[in-house]
């Protein structure tokens, strides 16, 4: 019963990860801590559903992989904006620039 209240509160905390990611708008580097809390949930959700179900970590690893690109390259796209444009506002940015 416990397992399932953590699953629960796994899939709560990640639609609160969602409401933040779709709320804020202003800073990208805000929008990509939300989108890594979204990532970080779904690798606990997957890696408590994997040893529920006795199954091997090994999908695991290879999503958390992925994860980690995911998240070199939304940092190095921050870092690549906050050099051209000097700051990581999205107000700032504009379509013709791009």
């Amino acid at each position: 019963m416990s397992n399932f209240l953590l699953y629960y509160f796994m899939i709560i905390m990640f639609m609160f990860g969602c409401i933040v990611f779709i709320s804020t708008r202003k800073h990208l580097l805000c929008t990509l801590l939300s989108l890594e809390f979204m990532v970080l949930m779904l690798f606990m959700l997957l890696f408590f559903m994997l040893n529920f179900m006795n199954y091997e970590g090994y999908f695991s690893m290879f999503f958390l992989t992925f994860c980690v690109c995911e998240g070199v390259l939304g940092l190095s796209i921050l870092v690549s904006m906050i050099r051209t444009h000097g700051n990581d506002y999205f107000q700032s940015f504009s379509i013709l620039q791009c």
